[in-house]
């Protein structure tokens, strides 16, 4: 049995260069060699013989005296036909079925094209049920989950709740008097009137107002305004339903009054809302503008909305997934941005990975036979389907798994904001990677050369036919860069480091009223108190005390907490039963570093009973902590998963390195930008949004997590084409040019189609989700322009041939358990130094010509790239 394979480049291949699919040469239609010796004195590697399709030999191909290239079939390169040993039609190749072309068919293959229709059929009916599933699902979504729910501030917070409603008021009615003051008796009238009103409302506890306590806390400086305090009982979504019923019937005027409605559960009610309304416009804006850039990328329409299509599967099945788990867990409200933002961004990469390396297949496939036409044709699906899985579709899969990896380390922190986009990242990431190798493959076997159908490009040629010059100019630079290493390397290194220079001088908080537009409601009436109001609104921290204590234990303890150096002043003991709370105003700002040492020292702070402090600084310390305490586990359970998944893709031990410490490099314009632009408040008026001077603690992680998760998987795209073209010619510096010309294109497609999804859902009025956003935006089109086309080929330039090294066991366990894209080399394992273990002779002498014909094979591939 002898079997020639075909071309199986990577996703810019075109003829002549790959090693993936086999010939069978059984079936009539099928490609022969025959008689015909080769041109005498024709060179391996140059133009050989031209014989019935009239193609040739290429790199560094061999075919032996009594034999002939028939049918039009290219043999490829660095590919041989046996001395002496013909190749006829009644010869067949084993190792499974195959198409007309020669493709070897897989299960998987027949499994996802055995009956297209009935999959999109089923297809269809699961995402409908999957609408009716997920609908609603925003309403039931919280707009909390920073805090620790195990640390000691949650703790005090849900028993001074339960036991002393009125030292958390949740609900807050900011009175303005307008010229007369607040306690002018027609406005003392009214506000007692709404006091007393608001006190027998259902699900409402713990009301007070400064007409009833007279406490100076609650008048504002210039007398004109005051507040009425209350808390609304019950979980986020029961209060979210009392407060929609009770503020349209106290908003607004009220005798000589002005009521503005605020407080905490004001606050996230206003931005559950916000993110719904920005959300749908976000995808108003992103679908129209992708459709546009695939119809760019594609030329064809067709193929154009198919990327559409398995991103709103991957978008809905997510919606459904998260609906489910709100019947078990918190989910945050913001998943709901990064379900949008990786449903589409991913679904359209990895469709525009499968669908362009079908058309390549589809274009360089056998002619349809004379004799049988339609039956040729449909071969010639299924075998571009075929190479198309084995190739671009492992990588995909393989791809997934490395942002799944990334976006479950998320998993290991204890805030439900943080697990919430990992439930959301995980299922939308998984099922787009599904739709796009079972629901894609179905619509392109019905489609088949339709795939290219309405040429929208045609009305800017001019009658012209097109011409692709990317590949090359992608190619040209690979070649600067790696002739130029040292220097790409060192500046690129430096630029990125002093883009992340900012982030030295985080700060955290977190997250407030000031995350909503300067005109929300809630927003206004919290600045109104911050401005206004004496003292620290809102900053003040409670110490609840548990256990039996007299009243002179009580008072000992607040003389103890007066005399430590941050505070302001202490109100209280408020007892009841074997219960108390003291009230600390801290000195400086609410969540400063003051108050935070404040919170330290009053945990230390000796008592005769037991204590537990909260507040906004105490929340802060304790997020903070928790995050600290997990953050070295995530990044360790990224950083080994990640090597080894990288390492099952190349093989190599120094690769999986590099790529961790480019991609966590990649990261440094983001978190640089973040701060310069979040905190420190740059641009804030172009960008409109309030800054707080602070990031919410929790942000940086989240951004890590989903950045780190998309580097890697344009990384997957480009190491997976620089592994099969180094497995096949040995040149690692060919290699890593060939890599970024037949990827460079795409990757820069795949991140700006992204990028403009990011920018969509950075458009909102919530200032977390813009920074969100905008931020993944810039560390997607840094890594994809910066890293991946710089730093990239020219830190393998410096590396060399000691790139691809693994020691001996660890190359046995990938020749076993290794995965890349395309087939295993037919002809053994490669080692370190760029040498095959090759079992036939002249394999060696095959790869010094292989170079030329390689040139030869990048510009036919560029050819049928024109004509794809």
């Amino acid at each position: 049995m002898t079997e020639v394979n075909s071309a199986d480049d990577g996703q810019g291949s075109g003829a002549g260069r790959g090693r993936g699919a086999s010939v069978d040469a059984s079936a009539g239609d099928e490609p022969q060699v025959g008689g015909g010796p080769p041109e005498s004195g024709s060179p391996p590697g140059k133009s050989g013989p031209r014989a019935g399709g009239g193609r040739r030999a290429g790199d560094g191909q061999r075919v032996s005296d009594g034999q002939r290239v028939s049918d039009g079939q290219r043999v490829s390169d660095g590919q041989r036909v046996s001395d002496g040993q013909p190749v006829s039609g009644s010869r067949r190749v084993s190792g499974g079925p195959r198409t007309g072309r020669g493709v070897r068919v897989g299960g998987w293959t027949r499994f996802v094209t055995a009956r297209p229709r009935l999959s999109l059929f089923v297809a269809l009916l699961l995402t409908a049920l999957a609408v009716v599933a997920g609908s609603g699902v925003a309403d039931r979504l919280g707009s909390g989950g920073w805090q620790d729910p195990t640390a000691e501030s949650t703790y005090a917070t849900k028993a001074l709740g339960r036991e002393f409603p009125a030292s958390q008021p949740n609900l807050l009615l900011l009175v303005d008097s307008g010229r007369a003051t607040v306690d002018a008796p027609s406005v003392a009238a009214e506000a007692k009137r709404l006091t007393a009103r608001l006190a027998g409302e259902r699900g409402v506890t713990g009301v007070g107002s400064y007409w009833a306590s007279g406490a100076p806390a609650l008048k504002a400086k210039d007398g004109h305004e005051a507040l009425i305090a209350a808390r609304i009982t019950g979980d986020e979504k029961t209060a979210s339903e009392t407060l929609d019923r009770l503020a349209p019937s106290y908003r607004g005027t009220h005798g000589p009054v002005e009521i503005r409605v605020g407080g905490p559960v004001a606050v996230q009610h206003e931005m559950q809302t916000t993110i719904r309304e920005d959300l749908t416009r976000a995808e108003m804006i992103a679908l129209p503008v992708t459709l546009v850039l695939l119809v760019m990328v594609f030329g064809s329409a067709i193929a154009a909305l198919l990327p559409l299509g398995v991103g709103i599967v991957a978008i809905l099945g997510t919606n459904a997934v998260l609906r489910g788990l709100t019947e078990f867990t918190d989910v945050s409200v913001f998943a709901m941005n990064l379900t949008t933002a990786l449903g589409l961004g991913l679904a359209i990469d990895y469709a525009l990975f499968i669908v362009r390396r079908f058309r390549e297949e589809l274009a360089k496939g056998a002619a349809p036979s004379p004799s049988s036409p339609a039956r040729s044709s449909r071969e010639d699906v299924i075998g571009a389907i075929a190479t198309t899985l084995r190739t671009a579709g492992r990588t995909v899969l393989f791809s997934s798994l490395t942002v799944a990896v990334s976006l479950a380390a998320m998993l290991l922190f204890p805030q439900y904001f943080l697990r919430s986009f990992a439930y959301a990242g995980i299922a939308v990431v998984l099922l787009a990677a599904a739709a796009a190798l079972v629901l894609l493959p179905a619509a392109l076997v019905l489609l088949g050369h339709r795939v290219n159908s309405l040429d929208l490009r045609r009305l800017f040629r001019r009658g012209r036919p097109a011409t692709s010059a990317d590949g090359a100019a992608w190619g040209r630079m690979a070649a600067l860069v790696m002739r130029r290493a040292p220097v790409f390397a060192v500046a690129t290194t430096v630029g990125l480091i002093v883009l992340g220079l900012p982030f030295l001088g985080v700060k955290f908080g977190t997250a407030d009223d000031r995350q909503l537009p300067s005109g929300a409601e809630s927003h206004v009436v919290q600045q109104h108190i911050r401005d206004g109001f004496p003292g620290s609104p809102g900053g003040a921290l409670e110490v609840l005390a548990e256990g039996p204590a007299t009243e002179a234990q009580y008072t000992a303890y607040k003389d103890r907490i007066a005399a430590l150096p941050e505070v302001l002043r202490v109100d209280g003991p408020l007892a009841q039963g074997d219960s108390a709370y003291f009230t600390v105003l801290p000195k400086g700002e609410a969540v400063g570093d003051g108050a935070q040492r404040l919170v330290r020292e009053l945990r230390s702070t000796q008592a005769p009973f037991d204590t537990a402090v909260t507040g906004t600084a105490a929340v802060l310390v304790d997020s903070k902590h928790a995050i600290a305490d997990r953050l070295p586990w995530a990044a360790a359970f990224i950083a080994i998963v990640t090597l080894l998944l990288v390492f099952l893709l190349t093989g190599s031990v120094l690769i999986p390195i590099q790529a961790v410490l480019l991609n966590a490099l990649s990261l440094t314009a983001m978190f640089g930008a973040v701060v310069w632009v979040f905190q420190d408040g740059h641009l804030s008026g172009l960008l409109g949004f309030t800054s707080p001077g602070s990031i919410e603690t929790t942000l940086p992680v989240l951004m890590f997590c989903v950045a780190f998760g998309l580097s890697m998987d344009y990384g997957v795209f480009l190491l997976s084409r620089i592994k099969e073209e180094y497995d096949h010619t040995g040149d690692h510096r060919e290699a890593v040019r060939f890599g970024l010309q037949r990827t460079g294109g795409l990757i820069t497609a795949a991140a700006v189609i992204l990028a403009v999804v990011m920018v969509a859902i950075g458009t909102s009025r919530v200032t977390n989700t813009k920074m969100l956003g905008l931020g993944i935006a810039l560390a997607v089109l840094m890594d994809a322009m910066v890293v991946r086309s710089l730093l990239v080929p020219a830190v393998m330039r410096l590396t060399g041939r000691a790139t691809w090294w693994a020691p001996g066991p660890l190359r046995r366990f990938h020749d076993r358990f290794g995965l890349s894209e395309g087939e295993a080399e037919p002809d053994g394992p490669r080692q370190a130094d760029g040498r095959e273990h090759d079992r036939e002779h002249g394999r060696e002498d095959d790869r010094e010509h292989g170079k030329e014909g390689g040139r030869e094979g990048d510009r036919e591939r560029d050819k049928v790239e024109a004509r794809g």
